[in-house]
């Protein structure tokens, strides 16, 4: 209770942090947030162009296929990187005032938001000029986009942690990313995978939320309940392991930023 009291104390700060953000990443931009609309949608039509040759025949709807695995990947990759850099980036402000550490990356998260939901805007403008049938099920988007958040946010506070000790994380990460996008099929189908690595692609979470966002919109039916309680789950776990591991070593920033 406590700390809630304390969270609730510092929503106005965090409103703050979020929006300085999202003013400073579109500054001086001529088009500003529309930019969180085109990016996924110039992607979308590049990786289209790409790939559906090699898979037009496995994937109906390819695009949107695409663009919903492109939607949770992306948010996923940005704001965990963001929050990863976001404690060493506010040395400055850190080392003057107190403010709880936590707002700097939970601010990075919630301001990466805004993209998911352009980006989520993106993919209905694709699903409608593509002839993608409209469900009501795609209310329920809400739930993968749950299970993103509390996962990146968990990432976010485990980066951000090892970032201020170990300054090559972000360069691991870099590569790690690059791997995980490999890893999880968001421009192939996981059927052309051998046998035996399948489970390991399944295991992955982000496999579990974006078949769940494409299930609802490209087919109208939820995904097993056993997938989404996979994918809660593992998100929870990393939340968990994240918040543990920042209160811990949070009071050591400052002797290191």
């Amino acid at each position: 209770m406590k700390y809630f009291r304390g969270f609730v104390k510092y929503l106005p700060l965090l409103r703050e942090l979020v929006l300085r953000d999202i003013k400073t990443r579109y500054r001086r931009s001529v088009l500003g947030l529309l930019w969180t609309l085109l990016n996924p949608l110039l992607m979308m039509m590049i990786l289209t162009i790409v790939f559906s040759s090699l898979f037009k025949s496995n994937i109906q709807h390819f695009p949107v296929y695409l663009l919903a695995g492109q939607t949770i990947f992306n948010f996923f990759s940005e704001s965990t990187v963001n929050a990863m850099n976001s404690i060493i980036s506010s040395g400055s402000l850190i080392r003057k005032v107190y403010i709880p550490k936590y707002l700097f990356v939970l601010s990075k998260i919630l301001s990466t938001l805004v993209n998911l939901v352009a980006s989520f805007i993106a993919l209905l403008i694709v699903m409608f000029i593509t002839g993608v049938q409209f469900h009501m099920a795609i209310i329920w988007s809400v739930f993968p986009i749950i299970y993103i958040f509390v996962l990146a946010t968990g990432f976010g506070l485990i980066l951000s942690s090892l970032a201020v000790f170990f300054r090559d994380t972000v360069h691991f990460y870099g590569i790690l990313l690059t791997a995980w996008m490999y890893l999880t099929p968001m421009f192939y189908p996981i059927d052309i995978l051998p046998d035996g690595m399948k489970p390991f692609v399944k295991a992955n979470p982000m496999y579990g939320i974006i078949t769940c966002l494409r299930g609802l919109i490209l087919e109208g039916r939820a995904a097993p309940l056993h997938t989404h309680a996979y994918c809660l789950t593992v998100s929870v776990v990393f939340l968990f392991i994240g918040l543990l591991a920042f209160y811990r070593t949070q009071d050591r920033f400052i002797l290191h930023i």
